[in-house]
């Protein structure tokens, strides 16, 4: 490293490696520029910012990622099984043309942005992602690839839409922009699964803008299985629309630093929401959800559960808020976040929210960290488990708050296979 990069900043030092192994972005180079003056006046969070207090991003703002165009020989492995679905695959950011489905369905449209139309790729660049920090900046500036699906009205889609993601190699980043609109009376189910093939100190940073009609009904569910030497990092801007109905899952079982944010913007009345998040952590991984649902009218319903299981040396952060307004009467809005902690080295810091301007309104919210009952154990254990099993029943149970929400079996099987491998636990 020569001495200036040394005296760039830590942005700049970063932008510098993309610049030089990024051959081009979905972001015009009128509108790369701004964002890049944009970051002039920025720096990556540190824990005086109150949005990252709990979250160090040091090792990703210290590092050196590169765009890395590489290909896999099969990627059967990362679908999930009896999944009767639509599969596009991704590959370090890339399409993978390869690995995926030829799409051609009346009412749909599933379209890579590097084979988009300029049209739909400047109809990406006219929305705001919603969140203004430097990952934010970074990804629109700098995104290689991402995916625009369509639900056309009234289409109610016959199968899943599967959409999985593979980082590879060494020091990868990923950085993808998606965008999601589901028009009126329209029903699908998404599935973004992120999995690593050989990965090492790769980094993922992910931007979903998502736009529900009126009476539309959208569930995603994520599932997060990088290894834990990668760095994931997604934001999620959902639009809600009259009498919708949006409900996502988002299981965290591995990587080392992962950060959601989830802001739903509840513009039409009558709207239901239903966020539910499960992060189970080991080792030296560390989990942070943040959402927020900003009610804007009157007369809709949220409804949060999030759960996490922590061992070892992990760590977890949830901060979930509920916003109010003024005019926005007539507000059911539920929020729930449990904690079990498995080791004296573990922890987590919860802070669960509500800003209420309305008065006619039924908010609540609540938090709980503990271990697991040892008169339960012991109990369990008089009735001949032992107490690894007796360990593993009363946290399938907790956890299984969250992962019963997810109703398709197929999805939920890959879920439970899963923790079978990575933690030994059977649900």
């Amino acid at each position: 490293m020569n001495m200036d990069t040394m005296t760039l900043s830590p942005v700049k030092r970063f932008v510098e490696t993309l610049d030089a192994s990024l051959e081009k972005s979905l972001a015009t180079k009128s509108r790369q520029a701004e964002l890049l003056d944009r970051m002039e006046s920025i720096d990556f969070p540190t824990t005086r910012t109150e949005a990252w207090k709990y979250t160090r991003v040091a090792k990703i703002s210290k590092n050196q990622f590169y765009v890395n165009k590489a290909k896999l020989t099969s990627a059967e492995s990362f679908f999930i099984k009896n999944l009767n679905a639509l599969t596009i695959v991704f590959v370090n950011g890339f399409f993978a043309p390869e690995h995926s489905d030829s799409i051609s369905e009346n009412g749909l449209t599933i379209t890579p942005f590097s084979l988009a139309k300029q049209s739909e790729i400047d109809a990406l660049n006219k929305i705001e992602p919603g969140f203004d920090d430097v990952f934010s900046i970074l990804n629109e500036a700098y995104a290689q690839d991402g995916f625009y699906i369509h639900i056309e009205k009234n289409k109610i889609l016959s199968q899943p839409i599967q959409i999985v993601h593979v980082l590879t190699g060494e020091n990868t980043i990923a950085q993808l922009r998606n965008l999601i609109v589901i028009d009126e009376s329209a029903q699908a189910e998404i599935i973004q699964s992120y999995y690593t093939d050989n990965s090492i100190n790769g980094f993922s940073n992910i931007q979903n803008q998502v736009i529900i009609g009126k009476n539309a009904n959208l569930t995603i569910e994520k599932i997060q299985y990088e290894n834990g030497e990668n760095f994931h990092i997604c934001r999620d801007k959902v639009k809600q629309d009259a009498d919708s109905v949006f409900t996502t899952n988002t299981v965290t079982l591995d990587g080392k630093l992962v950060r959601n944010d989830l802001n739903i913007d509840v513009i039409g009345q009558n709207a239901t929401t239903h966020l539910n998040g499960a992060y189970l952590t080991k080792d030296n991984q560390h989990v942070d959800n943040h959402t927020l649902v900003d009610h804007q009218v009157p007369n809709c319903e949220s409804f949060e559960l999030y759960k996490g299981v922590m061992d070892e040396n992990s760590t977890a952060v949830f901060n979930g808020k509920v916003l109010v307004r003024k005019d926005a009467q007539k507000i059911n809005a539920y929020q729930s976040n449990g904690n079990v902690l498995l080791s004296e080295n573990a922890s987590v810091n919860s802070k669960p929210e509500l800003e209420i301007y309305a008065d006619d309104v039924k908010c609540s919210h609540g938090s709980t960290t503990g271990q697991l009952d040892d008169e339960a154990i012991f109990y369990l254990q008089a009735r001949g488990l032992s107490k690894s099993s007796a360990k593993q029943l009363l946290v399938s149970a907790f956890i299984g708050d969250v992962l019963n929400k997810i109703t398709n079996k197929s999805v939920r099987n890959h879920i439970d296979a899963i923790l079978l491998e990575r933690f030994g636990w059977e649900f």
